[in-house]
């Protein structure tokens, strides 16, 4: 009886934790997507922004180099906090990238939002643990609840919230201890960003049949395409890193680097002739622009589209510009499934879809996060589809690290 009533005080003493800052982080983020949707609409209105993308990026280089050397290293402290905790994550993280992220977007820089997410909840989630002065060990579960709660708020999946605090923050032992801490901060932050009303997309697969067991032809396909976006995943992280490389070790002053990154997503612009592969890739710039949405229902995509976000993405990203790559890969992704759709004669909806979920289970390295993500963004009736694909294209993607903890965002 006494070891139920110190569970019970245990627990009780989470939920007066774990409440408030799960409804902080889902009302930043939902500040965050209204600012994101705001800004977008303001760089349609005014293209030539993205003229002044290189001043901007040597703004963001300026103020991390002023105000953010201790956050610099972005999702990789976080990664580093949770598994050996050291200094702690700087209050100072979640408003310098909020900040950032929100410039890269105005002037058009190829990024996306889960990253900002990722350590605006990291951030708050650290602010919290020293408030209540909590042990390391509660610390380390406190940090992995903030970060599943931001990754829940934008993405509105409260389940892979969870799961991807557990799969790929943690290296080594997942603590059980810390699943239902994610999964309830998960939940409410994600309740908290709806009820503020803060847009997130929904996409609709089609069902096969009325079946979860697909036919064998289409398995066959599903597991073809899952070996091109294993590939394709590698390639991201691969181009990715190689070119941070090159711009750390062949230009040494910081603000020059996205200066000359910036110059060259300008010069991409110009070579494709339009801006669809700009910023966040979801609203539409122009009538009849690529854009997520619309790689799930139309089959006039360009069959580079892919491969241009992917290039515009890593130039942005790997020159220190601001944002996140998770929103990215799921416009790759989706992008590739819908050119191999239209290739292999399947449909174009359900490509699109695994290649979204595929292409992020190869580059974060985090196969039963990207599962359970199909999942909720599509309905467990393609569970099987997206099981396959998710595992075989983190298969297929290499050795290297995950994405997430190479980012400089």
């Amino acid at each position: 009886m006494n070891q139920l009533v110190s569970k019970l005080k245990n627990w009780g003493g989470w939920f007066a934790i774990l409440v408030p800052m799960a409804m902080v982080i889902g009302s930043a983020c939902a500040f965050f997507l209204w600012s994101l949707d705001a800004l977008t609409r303001v760089r349609f209105s005014y293209p030539r922004l993205v003229f002044l993308l290189p001043l901007a990026g040597v703004c963001i280089a300026f103020i991390y180099q002023k105000y953010g050397k201790s956050v610099s290293g972005g999702n990789l402290l976080l990664i580093q906090e949770v598994n050996h905790p050291r200094a702690g994550v700087p209050r100072r993280m979640a408003p310098l990238i909020l900040l950032s992220a929100l410039i890269t977007h105005l002037f058009g820089g190829s990024a996306g939002r889960g990253g900002t997410a990722l350590q605006i909840g990291g951030s708050i989630a650290a602010s919290f643990s020293r408030f209540f002065k909590l042990h390391p060990d509660q610390v380390r579960i406190l940090l992995m609840a903030g970060v599943a709660a931001g990754f829940s708020s934008v993405f509105s999946t409260p389940v892979t919230g969870a799961i991807f605090a557990l799969e790929v923050l943690v290296i080594g032992r997942i603590p059980y201890g810390a699943v239902l801490p994610c999964l309830i901060a998960s939940i409410l932050a994600d309740l908290t960003c709806g009820a503020w009303g803060a847009h997130r997309e929904e996409y609709q697969i089609a069902d096969l049949a009325n079946s979860i067991f697909p036919s064998f032809w289409l398995v066959g396909k599903v597991v073809l395409a899952a070996i091109v976006f294993g590939l394709a995943s590698r390639l991201f992280v691969s181009f990715y890193q190689a070119l941070s490389h090159l711009f750390v070790k062949h230009i040494s002053h910081a603000m020059l680097r996205p200066f000359i990154g910036g110059s060259m997503v300008i010069g991409l612009f110009f070579i494709v002739g339009n801006g669809d592969y700009l910023g966040l890739g979801i609203l539409p710039g122009r009538p009849g622009a690529v854009t997520l949405p619309a790689l799930f229902t139309s089959s006039e995509i360009p069959a580079t589209a892919w491969l241009w976000k992917l290039v515009f993405t890593v130039v942005t990203l790997s020159s220190g510009f601001k944002g996140g790559e998770i929103a990215p890969l799921f416009f790759i992704g989706a992008a590739l499934g819908n050119f191999l759709a239209v290739s292999l004669g399947a449909p174009i909806d359900l490509f699109a879809g695994l290649g979204l979920v595929a292409i992020f289970s190869g580059a974060s390295k985090a196969p039963i996060t990207s599962t359970f993500l199909g999942m909720e963004l599509f309905g467990v009736s393609h569970g099987i589809c997206i099981a396959i694909t998710c595992i075989i294209a983190y298969q297929c993607s290499g050795k290297k690290e995950s994405i997430l903890s190479r980012a400089l965002t």
